[in-house]
């Protein structure tokens, strides 16, 4: 059980790492180019995805086993962890249809991790 939990925590940290040095590299090339801002929230949404699905598989590696129940634990988490931080960082924070997409989208891409990384040999 315990070393369970330490994995889970691990693949969040992974997951939310990930997240900041996507982002970083995002901002940076808003900065330096033509991009449009209107790319914001699906890039958004592909980094969450990518980043809760590497912490969700590596998180899932060396459990072997309930791969299914592990990652979405590690996707809700990552997403409680994120509106945790939105909501301190601004007090205008509220549930929008973009926040149930980042649910669902979390969710499904930690189950995924999971039995990715139940499954890697």
């Amino acid at each position: 059980m315990e070393n369970t939990i330490t994995n889970i925590a691990k693949g969040v940290g992974i997951a939310l790492l990930t997240t900041f040095i996507l982002l970083l590299i995002f901002a940076t090339v808003l900065t330096y180019t033509q991009v449009n801002e209107n790319l914001t929230n699906p890039v958004i949404i592909i980094v969450t995805a990518i980043s809760i699905l590497i912490g969700s598989s590596i998180g899932n590696t060396k459990i072997k086993k309930n791969g299914f129940i592990n990652g979405a634990l590690i996707g809700g988490i990552y997403i409680f962890t994120i509106y945790m931080i939105s909501s301190i960082l601004n007090w205008k924070f509220g549930l929008e249809i973009q926040s149930i997409i980042m649910i669902v989208v979390g969710m499904i891409f930690g189950i995924l991790g999971g039995i990715i990384g139940v499954n890697k040999k």
